[in-house]
């Protein structure tokens, strides 16, 4: 009988060009559709929540997918983990940089990207430098106003017109208002003295391309004392993405979590 199982995914994205599958290059699609046509004898296409890009990483990504295959579903997590080489297992030469936390059978009208309700998006910034997490954080030799880019943060949370946080060349959308429901400014504890580590994490219902690494990079201008937290109204108004700020690297973007409402709950 034809199943519909959802998988959480983490993954770190250093070594991929991205989530989706392309012709030529490791993808993060591209592995899990490999292993689960090991399994099945079949192809197996599945349906991710969201479309990552180079370099960035996962914390709770998740996909669905339909098959017909009598494998126990609470099974098929590990079994997928031994052929990733994911905790330390598996194969020779795997290379373990992804992990399927669980899989779930979910009703066969779930989908994994049209029913998300919402995403948590986690940045870290570092200023110490520390050459082994050059690949998992943005690496910025300052420490920033975190008063300031609060006060920053406050203008951005609501429901917006987000046109200048969005990247040229992005697909036309159908709208480009979203809703910010909440900004998380957290130094580890000793910033600024022992500690160079600040996370920023953003929630809302939807994201725009490139929105959260722009977000990041124009609250970062305001910590360094580029521009003022009273600018941010305005740069939302213009729907302007020139008038926003930098776009910060993709090597400190982590999808956190994915939201799918009372539907469901991963």
């Amino acid at each position: 009988m034809k199943k519909n199982i959802l998988l959480k995914i983490k993954y770190d994205g250093k070594d991929f060009h991205g989530w989706q599958v392309q012709d030529d290059v490791r993808t993060v699609q591209g592995e899990i559709e490999h292993i689960l046509k090991f399994i099945a004898g079949e192809d197996v296409f599945i349906n991710g929540t969201s479309r990552t890009d180079s370099g960035v990483h996962a914390l709770g990504q998740c996909a669905n997918f339909f098959w017909d295959n009598n494998l126990p579903t609470e099974k098929l997590a590990d079994i997928m983990n031994k052929r990733l080489g994911s905790r330390g297992l598996g194969r020779s030469g795997a290379r373990g940089d992804i992990e399927i936390l669980s899989a779930t059978e979910v009703p066969m009208d779930f989908h994994a990207r049209f029913d998300c309700k919402g995403k948590t998006y986690k940045y870290v910034i570092d200023a110490m430098g520390d050459v082994f997490q050059r690949n998992y954080c943005w690496q910025l030799p300052q420490f920033l106003n975190i008063e300031k880019m609060k006060e920053a943060s406050e203008y951005i949370i609501g429901t917006h017109d987000f046109k200048c946080f969005e990247s040229s060349g992005a697909n036309p959308r159908e709208t480009t208002v979203r809703t910010i429901e909440k900004i998380l400014i957290e130094p580890e504890k000793g910033y600024g003295k022992s500690s160079g580590k600040l996370n920023i994490e953003v929630t809302g219902d939807g994201f725009l391309y490139n929105m959260v690494r722009i977000i990041v990079g124009t609250l970062v201008e305001v910590g360094i004392g580029k521009r003022e937290p009273s600018s941010i109204p305005e740069i939302i108004m213009s729907k302007d993405r020139s008038k926003a700020g930098m776009t910060a690297p993709p090597q400190g973007l982590y999808l956190k979590e994915i939201y799918f409402g009372g539907k469901l709950n991963v």
